[in-house]
């Protein structure tokens, strides 16, 4: 919330899906799972936090 920014939480995310996120970036350098962790957390803290 510092500087207006919505605070981003990773409570809801499933710990294999988050290593499997990982692992996809690390042999891969794919930032698709990332991308939607983020995108699907960030929808989270709107909903929840606004």
């Amino acid at each position: 919330m510092h500087y207006n920014h919505c605070p981003l939480s990773f409570r809801t995310i499933d710990a294999t899906y988050y290593k499997k996120a990982n692992l996809l970036f690390y042999e891969q350098n794919n930032i698709t799972a990332f991308k939607k962790i983020f995108i699907d957390q960030f929808e989270f803290a709107v909903r929840t936090y606004f």
